[in-house]
């Protein structure tokens, strides 16, 4: 299920890199799982992305990572209009961020929840939705119609 919940939605990014992407992430993350260590987090992120960046083109990014100690899947949402180096396979900065965070030992869930999100953000049509959202209820509900897909 692509549960994003209010606190994991960033409309507008500080960050300009991408380590400070990751641990803006992150932080919104601890916000909503207050159990799980920001620093562990970013350690773990930083991990996979120097397996490949997690920029897939077309101003997104996925970072993703299975994280000890979690017990539920996680979502973060977050939105850069100035757009964000992070080493996307195109070479564009990244306006769209989501992240997925997955227990480990739930392969399955994670691999259908990554497939949904790539699926949503493949069409532009979305990615504009995305953008263009005024308030974090507007990407909730792209999120949520994402999901009954």
């Amino acid at each position: 299920m692509l549960t994003l919940d209010h606190q994991c939605i960033i409309l507008e990014m500080q960050s300009t890199g991408k380590d400070e992407a990751l641990k803006e992430l992150a932080a919104a993350i601890h916000a909503s799982c207050s159990d799980v260590d920001p620093a562990m987090l970013l350690n773990v992120l930083q991990e996979r992305e120097q397996v490949g960046s997690t920029g897939v083109g077309n101003g997104v990014a996925i970072p993703h990572a299975k994280v000890p100690g979690l017990d539920r899947l996680v979502l973060c949402f977050g939105r850069s209009s100035s757009g964000i180096s992070f080493e996307a396979i195109d070479n564009r900065p990244v306006h769209l961020f989501v992240q997925i965070l997955s227990p480990t030992g739930r392969a399955d869930e994670y691999l259908r929840s990554l497939a949904r999100i790539s699926r949503l953000l493949k069409q532009e049509a979305n990615r504009r939705l995305l953008m263009q959202a005024t308030d974090k209820q507007q990407v909730i509900d792209l999120f949520n119609a994402a999901a009954q897909k």
